[in-house]
């Protein structure tokens, strides 16, 4: 049942996602990180946000920018490096916390609330930034959305190009876990086949629901759910500390 469990969780948070382009994976990190050891959460939920996010990207390639890679990946590349060299195997209750609390300081400061993921030096930070969540806690939706409030791109542009980052990040986080580190997950193989097949499904349906929306509908519902999702991600990273 448990299995089971992670296979339907696997497919509705990609819908999730695929809907709005976020709140899906921090969703599902925060109920893999409840039911499985880290190593095995982290790998997991890495290979799955990978196929989810990468089976977006291409269902959405004609709303890609591609200029934004350059950048993003220049800060992606920094994050790992210094990961690696202080071998990090982070305490999720704390990173769960900071990310829960990134969103909701962007309300009331002027100097987050002028992050837009077009302009270069943002770009190399956003990298950084996501990719270091990422890495250490496994969901950087919360803090990704920062970086796209005020970009001015339209709803299927910004789930493109989230998708895209967020690939990378998850493939990213892969290689550091079950290569630089060399930590290992005690899952069975065909249920990591069934999650990602789960994955692709979800993001399909996500799609389609987003082609049916308007611009106007999209950011207002995005703004409520990632608030709603980092004030999830502090309650739980509190408990989990408290234990």
């Amino acid at each position: 049942m448990l299995y089971v469990a992670i296979i339907i969780t696997a497919f509705l948070t990609s819908v999730l996602s695929g809907l709005v382009g976020m709140a899906g994976g921090a969703v599902l990190m925060a109920i893999l990180i409840t039911i499985l050891p880290v190593t095995s959460a982290m790998i997991l939920h890495g290979a799955t946000q990978a196929m989810a996010n990468g089976s977006r990207t291409y269902l959405l390639r004609k709303h890609l920018i591609w200029g934004l890679l350059p950048g993003y990946g220049l800060g992606a590349a920094s994050a790992v490096a210094i990961a690696t060299w202080l071998v990090l195997i982070p305490d999720p209750g704390v990173v769960l916390l900071a990310i829960g609390i990134f969103p909701w300081a962007a309300q009331w400061s002027n100097r987050l609330k002028g992050l837009n993921i077009t302009q270069p030096l943002t770009t190399v930070a956003c990298g950084f930034v996501v990719t270091f969540a990422q890495l250490i806690a496994g969901a950087a939706g919360p803090v990704l959305d920062v970086f796209y409030v005020n970009s001015g791109l339209g709803r299927q542009a910004i789930v493109a190009n989230k998708a895209l980052t967020q690939t990378i990040g998850h493939l990213l986080r892969i290689l550091y876990y079950g290569v630089l580190i060399s930590l290992t997950s005690q899952l069975p193989t065909w249920l990591f086949v069934a999650s990602l097949v789960a994955a692709i499904f979800g993001t399909r349906v996500g799609t389609i629901l987003l082609a049916r929306w308007n611009d106007a509908d999209f950011e207002k519902l995005s703004h409520r759910i990632i608030l709603t999702v980092a004030t999830i991600c502090i309650f739980r990273g509190i408990y989990v500390l408290g234990n």
